[in-house]
């Protein structure tokens, strides 16, 4: 072979550097940065714009405390400690000194909540992913813990911020906490077990031990009929004797929405979660795979429940759905459609026909009803069988899911009565029925915190 003889191939060759290859990382490098950047010259020019107000706030603190901060002990990124200051006194504004934190960068304006030493150390080491992140003033956690939407946990909210963190989606979070807030409230009332409106006592309790309750009463074959209230059920539940006996019958009442967490604020006590039907749902689902019992579903429009149980076995493989049926069915077919349940062998029933009908329904028939457990889901087989799409997580974690059923023009807890296909026609139906398509958001709402305040003050006849 000749000296010059070229090689075939890469051999030999020196690489030709594209700029594809260089500039690849630099943005990889930048997408990681930004948010810090972000944060930086953010909480920078809200301390410029804000100087003169945190001068004077800091004298305040100081004439009255003092001294000028209050500093908190906290774990950060890469389990560093640092101090989370406040203002000194507890004058409105304390919480403004936190810019300071967030312009040397212990801390981040969206990011897991800001843990003390003691929780720190408690967190499980696959759980010791948040620690990549700075702490937030704003976390996904607390926003979802205000409105009562918090079920999946802390751990597996501040996981999945991590993996979908943006500085466009810190900005959302953090408009969507400053709505929750003024929703929510941010002051710390007592939670008592029990919340009472109108005369009906309502189970103060969170998703996951409602379900744990659900699967006990299951187990130790001890039937029971659980009931979910909103305002309009309460509304309804205060013009209907008979349904508000039910309801003061049942072994479990849980709240629904949240029109019940205002009415907490307007009697001084706090919800401890929004514990709705829809969200039980596909919890419920899971751990029933978990414990190999079964459901049956009964209710709504003609192929809906059929259909929703179809979507959840694809969701949830191993899933036991003992049976379905619609709730159009005859008088005279009642005794054969409670046969058929049983026969099933179902552990819990849900029962579709709206308020108050499927609890009249349930509280009738219920030394036949054969299935542990059995309640009233209103129009929950509707979501789930795709016929009418839900709220966005977004709106839901504001605490404005209502809104969004108004518009889409359908009374979501009353799945029997005649409803509509989404499009144009809630319109045309808001036309011509404009009374009984606002009457429970926009009539009915108000009229329950009304009724809420007259309680509060004693001057509630029911």
């Amino acid at each position: 072979m000749g000296r010059h003889t070229a090689i075939p191939g890469p051999l030999g060759k020196r690489p030709r550097w594209h700029w594809r290859l260089w500039l690849l990382p630099l943005l990889t490098l930048a997408t990681s940065l930004l948010p810090r950047i972000v944060d930086f010259c953010v909480a920078g020019a809200a301390l410029i714009l804000l100087g003169p107000l945190l001068l004077l706030r800091a004298l305040v603190a100081k004439l009255r405390a003092g001294r000028i901060f209050a500093a908190t002990e906290r774990v950060g990124r890469f389990q560093v400690p640092f101090r989370q200051l406040a203002f000194a006194d507890d004058a409105p504004l304390r919480n403004l000194a936190v810019l300071l934190n967030v312009f040397w960068g212990d801390m981040a304006f969206a990011g897991p909540r800001p843990l003390s030493p003691e929780e720190a150390a408690a967190v499980p080491a696959d759980q010791s992913i948040r620690f990549r992140l700075r702490p937030g003033i704003f976390s996904p956690y607390m926003l979802r813990s205000r409105i009562g939407i918090a079920y999946e946990g802390e751990a597996e909210l501040d996981r999945e911020f991590y993996y979908t963190e943006t500085a466009a989606g810190n900005l959302g979070l953090m408009l969507r906490t400053g709505v929750g807030g003024l929703l929510a409230g941010d002051a710390v009332r007592p939670a008592p077990d029990l919340l009472e409106f109108f005369g009906v006592a309502i189970a103060n309790t969170t998703m996951s031990e409602a379900i744990d309750w659900i699967v006990r009463r299951v187990r130790e074959d001890h039937p029971a009929t659980i009931a979910f209230v909103n305002p309009d059920c309460l509304n309804i539940a205060y013009g209907n004797p008979e349904y508000r006996a039910v309801l003061g019958k049942v072994d479990l009442v849980l709240p629904d929405g949240i029109g019940i967490r205002f009415g907490c604020r307007i009697l001084g006590i706090s919800l401890r979660a929004n514990v709705n039907g829809t969200d039980m749902f596909p919890r419920l689902c899971e751990r029933c795979v978990d414990e190999q019992l079964s459901l049956f579903l009964l209710g709504a429009r003609p192929g809906v429940a059929r259909l929703a149980a179809e979507n959840m076995l694809q969701r949830y493989p191993g899933l036991k759905i003992a049976g379905t049926c619609d709730g159009y069915f005859a008088p005279a077919a009642e005794a054969e459609v409670i046969e058929s349940i049983n026969r099933s062998g179902a552990d819990i029933l849900l029962v579709a026909f709206g308020v108050p009908k499927q609890e009249l329904w349930l509280w009738k028939h219920r030394a036949r009803l054969k299935p542990r457990v059995a309640m009233g889901v209103g129009g929950l087989f509707d979501f789930y069988s795709g016929r009418i799409p839900r709220a966005p997580l977004w709106l839901r974690e504001i605490g404005l899911e209502w809104s969004w059923r108004l518009l889409q023009g359908l009374r979501p807890a009353d799945s029997q009565m005649a409803q509509f296909e989404i499009g144009l026609e809630w319109s045309w139906r808001l036309l011509q029925e404009p009374g009984r398509m606002w009457r429970r958001y926009i009539i009915g709402n108000p009229l329950f915190l009304y009724r809420v305040w007259r309680q509060k003050i004693g001057k509630l006849v029911i």
